[in-house]
């Protein structure tokens, strides 16, 4: 099978292409790298600013790779807004790519209107990153994602992506929530991938009894993830049981030195506002770290687990976060066995090419489905 993954999140993409290649398909990844985060892919579609020179350089590498982009069996976009360009100039790409390849996926991974739109029915989920119960979440990062995708361009781009794909794959179980009412016969929960081989494993460190805690901050979505309420628990148990924690901060850094300092730590504080724990948090499992995060029971339902639980699943509420850490370092015992769960639990259910196989169950049944379509309709 000819693979063409295109756009990038936290290492999604390019974990699957690897996956994929051990099963002997052919694959290329074209993305940006997620923005700083500076993922590998095989065609580089970085945009590195709106200014006038970059946009035309940005353009003119992005008109030589699309004539590439054709006789693909499978063209998989990792969200609506795959390229770093206006909704309205990703119509026509995206039409190209329909009409010159076999079919076309969508991945349900991040931020799109669908996601929004349940988020903001304050119904579906208990809490989320729009919703706290029937309250709405008000901060200067989700008026924006509100305004972006609620109405407008992005909105309409993404119906008529969903509409006309020829699959759609939900990487969570909240992303699953958000596409399966509405298209229950071709959505698909599939785990995240991790490449177990290319992790390296946590560093421990017998010179200090200190927890190493290790938070990721992102400036731009720090309100949005909660990750500025989870870092204000941090500091107060910290202040609490100074000879006993240790606070690494990452602060926007490229990934390659995020898993270096990440490698020296025992716990990850995650998001707050989630069910289930994205690629940053399985990358710190399959590591040896506990995550301190989203593990609601609906998470270990999708994947059918009934009974590992290593995850440290914190309420969205500073004095929730507080008790569960401070439990945490009161029982060394658990750190151990989370830690030991959680990469058993990476093991089984993210391993890459068992995942990679699942993509091709789900691709190739969808492409006969449409031929069996075309040909009886």
């Amino acid at each position: 099978m000819k693979v063409l993954l295109l756009g990038e999140y936290s290492n999604v993409h390019w974990t699957l292409a690897q996956g994929l290649r051990a099963l002997g398909h052919s694959v290329t990844v074209a993305s940006d790298g997620d923005s700083w985060k500076d993922y590998p892919r095989d065609i580089s579609l970085h945009r590195k600013s709106t200014g006038k020179i970059d946009t035309l350089d940005f353009l003119w590498r992005l008109g030589r790779a699309l004539p590439t982009m054709r006789g693909y069996d499978v063209v998989q976009l990792i969200n609506p807004m795959f390229l770093e360009l206006r909704a309205e100039k990703l119509f026509p790409i995206y039409h190209f790519l329909k009409e010159h390849n076999k079919s076309m996926f969508l991945g349900a991974f991040g931020m799109d209107y669908y996601w929004v739109k349940t988020g903001l029915d304050a119904r579906t989920f208990r809490y989320s990153d729009f919703n706290l119960g029937k309250e709405i979440r008000k901060n200067a990062d989700n008026d924006l994602f509100i305004a972006d995708w609620l109405e407008g361009p992005k909105k309409q781009l993404n119906e008529t992506i969903a509409e006309e794909c020829d699959g759609i794959v939900s990487g969570l179980y909240e992303y699953d929530a958000c596409y399966r009412p509405i298209y229950p016969d071709k959505t698909q929960f599939i785990p995240f991938p991790i490449n177990r081989e290319e992790v390296t494993p946590r560093i421990p460190h017998p010179e200090t009894k200190r927890v190493r805690f290790f938070v990721g901050i992102q400036k731009k979505r720090n309100a949005y993830k909660g990750t500025d309420v989870m870092y204000k628990a941090l500091v107060r148990l910290a202040g609490q049981y100074p000879d006993r924690i240790e606070i690494v901060k990452a602060e926007s850094v490229p990934f390659t030195q995020y898993c270096r300092m990440m490698d020296r730590c025992d716990v990850l504080l995650d998001q707050l506002y989630s069910y289930t724990p994205a690629m940053n948090a399985l990358l710190a499992m399959a590591k040896g770290l506990v995550v301190v995060g989203g593990g609601e029971e609906e998470n270990y339902e999708i994947l059918g687990e009934k009974e590992l639980r290593p995850i440290v699943n914190v309420l969205p509420s500073e004095e929730d976060v507080y008790e569960k850490l401070e439990k945490l370092i009161q029982t060394p015992s658990d750190i151990e066995r989370r830690a030991k769960e959680g990469i058993e639990y990476i093991a089984k259910h993210h391993d890459h090419v068992k995942v990679a196989e699942r993509y091709v169950d789900f691709w190739n049944k969808r492409i006969s489905l449409k031929q069996d379509t075309e040909e009886h309709p």
